[in-house]
C-alpha cells in the first residue's frame, strides 16, 4: 500500500469520525433544548383523576398531567407542571 493511499484513508476516517461526532452533538443539543422538560411548582386544580395520573388545570387555563396525586376533583394543590407542555398547547391554538 502506498503512502498516499493511506493518507487517504486517514482523511476519510477522520471526516467520517468527525460528520458522526457533529450528528451526535446536534442530537444532543435538540434533546437538551426542545424535549427535556421544563418543570415549575404552580398552584393546580385536579379535575379528573385517570389511570395515567391527575389531570389538573393551571390557573392559567391549561390542562396537564400531574401523575399520581393524593387529591380529590376540585382540589386546589401544588404540582410540577411541564412550561413546554404550556407551550406547545398555546402554539396549536394561537387564539388565545
Amino acid at each position: 500500500m502506498s503512502a498516499i493511499n493511506r493518507k487517504s484513508d486517514k482523511k476519510s476516517t477522520l471526516i467520517i469520525s468527525g460528520v458522526i461526532v457533529l450528528a451526535a452533538s446536534l442530537l444532543f443539543a435538540y434533546l437538551m433544548l426542545y424535549t427535556a422538560p421544563e418543570e415549575n411548582i404552580e398552584l393546580v386544580k385536579i379535575i379528573a383523576i385517570t389511570d395515567n395520573g391527575c389531570i389538573a388545570e393551571t390557573l392559567d387555563g391549561y390542562s396537564v398531567n400531574i401523575g399520581d396525586c393524593n387529591a380529590k376533583p376540585g382540589q386546589y394543590i401544588d404540582a410540577l407542571v411541564d412550561q413546554k407542555v404550556k407551550d406547545r398547547a398555546a402554539a396549536m391554538n394561537p387564539t388565545n
